[in-house]
């Protein structure tokens, strides 16, 4: 009697999960897309049922990415400061650490400024973490270290300066009075932040 021949091998199963957890990766991009255009026009008015009809999903999806409106706040927050820091190398390959170091600043203090209705909702966070610094700080604290490294390496930087303090100088800025010329004040407080960085020139 002939032996039987081998099955061919099947194809390994796919698991039951996976096509959930890639549906659930783009659905939670889309909401964040969605909430970024949605916090840009309308701030702390911004509507949950539009960022979710936008991102053409229901509202129970929203909640199950972003279980409160802080957390949804705090993951655009982070969208936003990725953003920003993946900005740094990029304008030094476009400029000297000097004016690259200012024009960084600038769109750090514009950025606090314009989204200081998020703050209640990063004190919150601040205060659930106990103390840990949040991946946000982190993403800034590595790209300003890296504007004043370039700094102090091209012999413009003072050497004794460190990324924390110069973003706790930053911070100061977002307290501006918005009713009156914001964008002239932050240019001043910019001048006299780089005149405290820079080493002495003749």
């Amino acid at each position: 009697m002939r032996a039987p021949v081998d099955a061919a091998p099947t194809a390994p199963e796919a698991s039951p999960g996976a096509p959930q957890r890639s549906d659930a990766r783009r659905n939670r991009d889309k909401l964040l897309a969605a909430a970024l255009d949605h916090f840009e026009r309308h701030a702390s008015e911004a509507s949950l049922e539009a960022i979710a009809r936008q991102a053409g999903v229901g509202i129970g999806t929203l909640y199950r990415h972003f279980p409160t409106r802080d957390a949804l706040i705090l993951a655009a927050h982070e969208r936003w400061v990725a953003q920003l820091s993946e900005a740094a190398p990029e304008l030094l390959a476009e400029m000297e650490p000097v004016p690259a170091l200012r024009t960084w600043m600038e769109r750090l203090a514009t950025l606090g400024i314009q989204r200081r209705w998020m703050a209640d909702a990063i004190s919150a966070a601040a205060e659930a973490r106990g103390g840990a610094p949040s991946p946000a700080y982190l993403m800034l604290l590595e790209a300003l270290g890296r504007l004043l490294d370039d700094g102090r390496a091209a012999g413009a930087i003072r050497g004794d300066i460190c990324a924390a303090d110069v973003l706790l100088a930053i911070s100061g800025f977002w307290h501006v009075n918005l009713a009156e010329d914001w964008q002239a004040q932050v240019q001043r407080l910019l001048d006299l932040l780089m005149d405290g960085l820079q080493t002495l020139r003749a």
